[in-house]
């Protein structure tokens, strides 16, 4: 039988040991050496500018050379470890505050000391590497804040729910999970400064639903992180407290202050989220009032905006401020060029859902200096009197309808409801042209109010456009033969189903919500989805009523070849 000898290796050359153990510490040396040069770069990457220095793949390659092929791996990991820090860095130079809101969509902040010199090419980067574009929104008026919105990725809708960052460079990498998304649901989000004290809006502490109804002290305004003072009235989602000491800021007041508001617990108060910030009141240079101005919230109303805003100039309006819910339509433009043409319109981004009562408030207050009146309908509402056909379009038909007592502070105006007519798409000569058959139903009907500002009492409550006045003014409401709101309420269906998205008010439950069935705001015979009800085009019409659009045909109307009339608001 063959025998097999084993073999051994000769034994280790000393000096070849010797090389081995060199080499390997000159690596070690070499690879800690790159460690450190890493850490140096990033400190000065957080303190510079992200064009100053940044880890950029384009150095890589020179790294390479200098390094050996055994520490190859790890340089590269650490440099994808950098790159991720860097990257989410120069997105945190932007930085910002975001909101949950209804629908899975997102509000991101800027704070108000971020100025931009472009608002497109950004995204929102969410905690699971996802990325959404960011849509611009506009400008918070009185904050100058930079708004953005984000659809929410279904991957990252797991809670808890964490805030987007918003960057310019969407890196597929995790980001930090630093800060929970607020929720709009109890949020404190606007706030407004007269000259004895401060309006803080706060969303989700007055519940109608509650049995008792809380009262001013069981809050208190923070302002900063730590000055208080009182609130002197809640009511609805208005908190008013007094002034701060400003001496109490170091930044005195050229920064805006935040500002929320601080429930008081015999246990442990609680300060709740906020996005709303304080400024103390503008000066004001003294101007004429206007006698009448007009107020709604609007979203997304380009096409319907120009005939009313043309409509009610003709008889006494002089100054339109449009509170936009964040419109994505051609708004804007068409308010160019009303105002071009000689209107006076004004646009203020109050970018919060649900808080039409809330907005309404706020112009109680903010229009106060310029308008003595304020009529306050929707852009589908038109103000019409039956003895006005016997005239022309004049300034003075609104002003006449206000009773000429100084103790009258509002005048309501029953509304009448009309259906979609027949239309089965938007009518291009206006609705007062395309829709007039009229549900009559006396159990529904709204009133709609034109108000003293003056009168309005403190709390600045108000529900369905009518607001709770001080005791020294009395509230009047007209006879349907001296006025009415003629509210084309049903239109045609590719119209009416918008109303979906959700309601402005915050009280009033959205059309997806089965909830209060019989309320008046419900559609009668309509679910809770949007789907159109057979025979859409034919509901609710009792009887045919013309004298509106007779009315607009004589005053702003030109007969054409056809025999038909052209709008002044067509063009």
């Amino acid at each position: 039988m063959a025998c097999y000898q084993r073999t051994f290796p000769p034994p280790p050359d000393s000096s070849l040991s010797e090389t081995t153990s060199r080499r390997r510490t000159r690596r070690t040396e070499l690879f800690f050496s790159l460690l450190l040069f890493i850490a140096f770069s990033f400190y000065f990457s957080s303190t510079l500018s992200a064009t100053d220095l940044r880890f950029l793949p384009a150095k890589r390659p020179h790294a390479r050379n200098l390094i050996s092929n055994v520490v190859k791996d790890d340089f590269q990991e650490v440099t994808r470890l950098s790159r991720h820090v860097s990257s989410v860095q120069d997105s945190a130079k932007y930085q910002s505050v975001s909101v949950l809101l209804p629908g899975w969509e997102v509000l991101v902040l800027l704070s108000p000391e971020t100025s931009l010199d472009s608002v497109e090419g950004f995204y929102c980067l969410f905690w699971n590497s996802q990325t959404y574009p960011a849509r611009f929104s506009g400008v918070l008026p009185f904050t100058e804040r930079t708004a953005f919105k984000c659809a929410m990725p279904n991957g990252a809708r797991r809670p808890p729910l964490w805030q987007p960052i918003l960057t310019k460079y969407p890196v597929k990498e995790n980001p930090a999970k630093e800060r929970e998304l607020l929720r709009m649901k109890k949020l404190a989000y606007e706030s407004i400064s007269t000259e004895d004290d401060v309006v803080l809006f706060v969303k989700g502490v007055n519940a109608r639903s509650r049995s008792r109804s809380p009262q001013p002290q069981d809050f208190m305004c923070v302002f900063g992180d730590a000055v208080k003072t009182p609130v002197t009235s809640c009511t609805q989602e208005v908190f008013r407290c007094s002034h701060p000491d400003l001496t109490a800021f170091t930044s005195g007041t050229d920064q805006p202050i935040k500002m929320s508001l601080q429930i008081m617990h015999q246990v442990q108060n609680r300060t709740l989220p906020s996005v709303a910030y304080y400024r103390p009141r503008q000066s004001h240079a003294q101007e004429p009032k206007s006698e009448i101005c007009l107020c709604t919230m609007v979203y997304n109303v380009a096409k319907f905006v120009k005939e009313w805003v043309i409509y009610h100039s003709k008889i006494g309006v002089e100054k339109f401020i449009l509170y936009d819910n964040g419109s994505e339509d051609d708004l804007q433009n068409v308010v160019n060029e009303l105002n071009g043409d000689g209107y006076n319109v004004t646009t203020l981004l109050w970018i919060w859902p649900k808080t039409q009562e809330a907005g309404f408030s706020h112009n109680a207050i903010h229009a106060k200096h310029s308008c003595k009146w304020m009529l306050y309908i929707d852009v589908d509402e038109f103000v019409y009197s039956p003895s006005w056909h016997d005239s022309g379009p004049s300034k003075h038909l609104l002003k006449a309808l206000i009773p000429q007592l100084h103790s009258i502070g509002q005048v309501s105006i029953r509304c009448l409801d009309f259906g979609p007519s027949g239309q089965k798409s938007h009518p291009i000569e206006g609705v007062t042209q395309g829709y007039n058959c009229q549900r009559w139903d006396v159990s529904q009907q709204r009133h709609k109010s034109m108000v003293l500002l003056e009168a309005i009492d403190d709390s600045l409550g108000n529900v369905v456009h009518h607001f709770r006045l001080k005791n020294t003014f009395q509230w009047r409401e007209l006879s349907m033969s001296s006025a009415l709101v003629n509210h084309y309420k049903y239109q045609a269906w590719s119209e009416f189903k918008t109303k979906f998205r959700r309601r402005v008010s915050a009280y009033v439950a959205d059309w997806r919500d089965d909830t209060n069935p019989n309320s008046k705001d419900r559609t009668p015979g309509l679910g809770f989805e949007p789907i159109k009800p057979q025979g859409w085009e034919f509901k609710f019409c009792d009887f045919t009523d013309d004298r509106l659009k007779l009315l607009t045909q004589r005053w702003f109307g030109q007969l054409t070849p056809n025999g038909g009339y052209k709008m002044a608001w067509q063009r």
